[in-house]
């Protein structure tokens, strides 16, 4: 687990009955992260991360080098919560009708229709995001915010739950694109996937020592733990989370803090503020509380708002990175008693 990600929350509840009610609908998600658990060694807090994002309807910028598993992670969350997922590898050559869809002539038909692009789907994994042109993963834009697509003039819907995970490799930037702030403010979380522990590579070695194939099907097959019902129960407990007026009020103080620290160009948006309310909210209820209280907001500030930072460049030269500036702030902003 990253030191920069979020821990595993304690306390979850073990695995029950399904139905709708809130503690069963933890435990349910209980099992879908010991699912991928079983194929996944390591990155508990990544995949915490995950399991939380869709929690909040919020969409997740997964960077971390090629071979640590990244797309593997993504597939199995859709099987173990019986969801579809779409990969599409983003290239320089992409263009938006690629992802969002596009009309066509219908030639056994009437005229035009429109054929569904692959962000049609409940998880779509957008490899390397930036690796294609602004015009293309703009086309993500209204996709994350409004969750329709509009071709034609026409606005279509598209599948609930709806989750964005994109990838991209912290030390290639050559042939890439960075992200627009725009963008990148649309995501809830930048988790940081790293390398796995000595032990972890121990068991991941012997894994493959006893027949495991990288990628290969036998790593994906994991039998479906949840569904649909067990999410929208789950998302329905969250948001009957409760937060004080002193737990919003050293969240609101956090976020400002940012926009005065003299590291920082720009600092976290409004929307910011919100999504680390709403992330805060799941991290509770995964921890079995009804309330939030500080520990939480702490706990998930440097994944929800390290890319929402822009550091002077001045400052970027010399070394200091958006985690830094955070653990500064986390340590000087008054908590509430």
């Amino acid at each position: 687990m990253s030191p920069t990600d979020p821990p595993t929350p304690p306390g979850i509840a073990p695995a029950g009955t399904r139905s709708g009610d809130p503690e069963q609908a933890r435990a349910a998600l209980d099992e879908v992260r010991d699912a991928i658990g079983t194929v996944i060694v390591g990155q508990e807090g990544v995949i915490t991360g995950l399991v939380t994002a869709l929690l909040v309807r919020g969409h997740v910028l997964l960077e971390g080098v090629p071979g640590v598993a990244k797309t593997l992670l993504v597939t199995t969350l859709a099987r173990s919560l019986h969801l579809d997922a779409t990969r599409v590898q983003f290239t320089p050559d992409l263009m938006p009708a690629d992802v969002t869809g596009q009309t066509i002539l219908d030639r056994g038909g009437d005229g035009f229709r429109f054929r569904e692009g692959p962000v049609f789907t409940n998880l779509l994994l957008a490899d390397e995001i930036n690796r294609t042109p602004p015009r293309t993963q703009a086309a993500l834009l209204e996709a994350m915010q409004e969750r329709q697509v509009s071709v034609d003039g026409q606005a279509r819907p598209l599948p609930e739950p709806f989750l964005v995970v994109a990838t991209q490799n912290p030390v290639e930037h050559e042939g890439t694109y960075p992200l627009p702030e725009a963008q990148l403010d649309r995501f809830l979380f930048k988790l940081q996937v790293p390398y796995p522990s000595r032990e972890q590579e121990l068991e991941i070695v012997a894994r493959h020592t006893a027949g495991s194939d990288a990628g290969g099907p036998s790593d994906t097959e994991v039998a479906p733990v949840a569904g649909p019902d067990e999410l929208a129960a789950a998302r329905a407990a969250v948001r009957a989370v409760t937060v004080s007026e002193e737990v919003r009020g050293y969240l609101v103080d956090l976020v400002r803090a940012t926009r005065e620290a003299p590291a920082v160009e720009l600092g976290v948006s409004p929307r910011g503020a919100t999504m680390l309310l709403h992330a805060a909210k799941a991290w509770a209820w995964l921890a079995g509380r009804a309330y939030v209280t500080p520990d939480e907001v702490k706990a998930v500030s440097k994944p929800t708002l390290r890319h929402r930072l822009v550091l002077r460049p001045e400052l970027e030269l010399e070394g200091a990175d958006a985690d830094g500036v955070l653990d500064g702030l986390l340590a000087s902003v008054a908590v509430p008693r």
